[in-house]
């Protein structure tokens, strides 16, 4: 990832619940979700998988869109990952 990336993501947890987050190392960040050293939601629902991403070029935009899919339904974020 080059400098100035801004990515959204979304994670599903092992028993199956999404989190979604905003970073700019997204390997980085989701190997520290699956260590359990990520947000607190993720610790106790370790492994996690990437399911989505979307890269911008601000933060502004990416941090936007971090808040448009956390208002998602259940089956819009579903749709969104591609498992409906």
């Amino acid at each position: 990832m080059s400098a100035g990336e801004h990515v959204v993501y979304v994670l599903e947890c092992v028993d199956g619940t999404f989190y979604t987050g905003y970073t700019t190392d997204l390997q980085r960040r989701v190997a520290e979700h699956d260590a359990g050293d990520g947000a607190k939601y993720t610790r106790g629902r370790t492994p996690v998988e990437l399911r989505y991403h979307e890269r911008y070029d601000s933060r502004s935009q990416a941090m936007s869109r971090e808040y448009e899919i956390k208002q998602l339904s259940r089956g819009a974020k579903e749709r969104l990952v591609g498992l409906e």
